[in-house]
């Protein structure tokens, strides 16, 4: 599968449960390279991931990056025209990469490939900027090559043809967490790249299991780094694609209700949904006066 050797995998990992990962790497065909963005300093974990396996080299980022930017930095190391951008808490059906030949070696032009879930679930790994058209998007049939064009895709598995994209202007380092893959696509699609879901390539998302973020004993912390990175993330994507006023307007009803139910579980002694949304109540907050997004778990970095 000459094919395979245009192809690298991005894995941005933190502290990342190591079974979790090694699934990951495991359902990845061994004639595709590996690389994975560590958003720390553990030297020990690049020497062990890259004894472990010949096919992956590991890049210390030294900080955390986040998503994006860590997304980013993969993008600019590998040497392939094709990058396989990649949750680690992904696992890959067993002939993802024999079906990709189809994509790899034809003359189809597309800018991002998105899969499918491996069984029906309540998310969809694709949408519609306006959420009106997704039934729409839904019902739209496949081509004779599997594919249908989206509006964008959900982040946790995206085949980016690196000559279709610009890789001086991919996802917005702004972004910490949530929306990166949203606006990527937003900004590739103004620019007249498509962007597409694939129906034969299928994959199984565990969903939250990427980082040392979603280990149990940080629960009640990890619940407020999300809220606070959805509000936040929200508001900032709102405005950058329209303008101040109207995300004000999209987002008030939401900040005015974080305001309520903190006050409200706080009576309620409620510790998990106050922390819930006051998370939500200050990463608004923080995005309305253009504070840029700071918040992480900082009882993982003692």
């Amino acid at each position: 599968m000459t094919y395979l050797n245009n192809l690298t995998v991005i894995i941005v990992t933190f502290r990342t449960d190591k079974e979790i990962l090694y699934n990951c790497i495991n359902s990845i065909d061994s004639n595709v390279k590996v690389l994975i963005i560590e958003n720390s300093e553990d030297v020990s974990f690049k020497d062990l991931l890259e004894k472990k396996y010949l096919n992956v080299s590991v890049i210390l980022a030294k900080k955390n990056l986040g998503y994006g930017a860590g997304n980013n930095l993969g993008l600019k190391n590998i040497q392939t025209r094709y990058g396989l951008v990649s949750n680690p808490d992904v696992v890959y059906e067993k002939d993802f990469f024999v079906k990709l030949k189809d994509y790899l070696t034809s003359d189809i032009q597309f800018s991002i490939i998105g899969p499918s879930y491996f069984k029906t679930t309540d998310h969809s790994p694709f949408g519609a900027f306006d959420n009106k058209n997704d039934i729409l998007l839904k019902k739209k049939n496949y081509d004779n090559n599997f594919l249908k064009e989206v509006d964008w895709v959900v982040g946790c598995s995206l085949l980016i043809d690196t000559k279709n994209v610009d890789l001086n202007d991919m996802f917005d380092e702004n972004i910490f967490l949530y929306f990166e893959e949203i606006d990527l696509c937003k900004r590739i699609k103004f620019k007249r790249g498509k962007i597409f879901n694939s129906s034969i390539l299928k994959i199984k998302h565990l969903g939250h299991k990427g980082s040392a973020a979603t280990d149990p004993k940080y629960s009640i912390e990890t619940e407020m780094f999300r809220n606070w990175h959805w509000m936040w993330s929200s508001f900032y994507y709102y405005k950058k694609h329209n303008n101040y006023f109207y995300a004000l307007i999209k987002m008030s009803g939401k900040f005015v209700k974080s305001i309520i139910k903190t006050i409200l579980f706080s009576i309620l002694y409620n510790q998990k949904k106050q922390t819930m949304y006051f998370a939500r109540f200050y990463g608004l907050l923080c995005s309305f006066l253009g504070i840029k997004s700071f918040y992480r778990v900082k009882s993982l970095f003692k």
